[in-house]
């Protein structure tokens, strides 16, 4: 299996992931921008769209915001594309019951981004004492090095949470995949609205609007969904 295209994944790994709370702050580690982003380098863009649209609607209410450390959606997004491109070129599989596949395999390992993270955070808790420290003995020239550290931190842990997305994945998918490909792609129609209904109920419950945008949003969502599914 070449690995090219888990290098190439694992360079938007880093990046959405430092820009998840670290640094830059552009967006592109939500799961809508990082997993099509994604697809383009590894030759299939709207696998990516595919995958991002399912994760973005997931997440969309559980922001990495002060002390909260979510599931990180971003390597969701990400490992679940690269797996979806990666081992259906593999395994010879593709559509979009393999898309599905991939990220019903990938969601519940993201949870190890959250123990990776708050290991990248209590790593950085010592490097501010150290910055501390430093300050107060004059030794500003430190204070670089101690932030190029904390960057490193913060991409270990993102590429850590991509490995063991890719790793268990991987494993789960060359076992499993030949045999729940037809299952999954039977329900896919199912699966996809399951997607959408838990998004807009996601939506709603953590928006604070008056009834009747409430039903406005109601509306336009069910809409969109019967186009969607015809």
């Amino acid at each position: 299996m070449p690995l090219t295209p888990y290098l190439l994944a694992a360079s938007v790994s880093v990046l959405a992931g430092l820009d998840r709370t670290a640094a830059f702050q552009f967006m592109i580690s939500r799961p809508i921008v990082a997993a099509p982003l994604t697809g383009w380098l590894l030759g299939s863009p709207l696998v990516g769209l595919q995958v991002g649209a399912m994760v973005e609607l997931l997440w969309l209410g559980r922001l990495p915001i002060g002390a909260a450390i979510p599931p990180d959606d971003t390597q969701v997004a990400v490992g679940a594309t690269a797996l979806a491109i990666g081992m259906g070129e593999f395994l010879g599989l593709g559509g979009m019951a393999l898309t599905l596949l991939a990220v019903l395999v990938a969601l519940p390992i993201g949870k190890m981004g959250s123990y990776f993270e708050r290991f990248a955070r209590q790593r950085n808790g010592r490097l501010l004492q150290q910055a501390e420290a430093a300050v107060a003995e004059g030794r500003l020239e430190a204070i670089d090095r101690l932030h190029l550290q904390g960057l490193i931190h913060f991409s270990l842990a993102s590429l850590a949470t991509y490995g063991v997305i890719l790793l268990v994945g991987s494993l789960v998918l060359y076992l499993a995949g030949p045999l729940l490909i037809e299952p999954v792609g039977e329900a896919a129609g199912w699966l996809r609205l399951i997607f959408v209904l838990v998004g807009t109920g996601v939506i709603l419950g953590t928006v604070n609007v008056s009834r009747a945008m409430t039903l406005f949003a109601a509306s336009f969502t069910t809409a969109f969904l019967l186009l969607w599914l015809r």
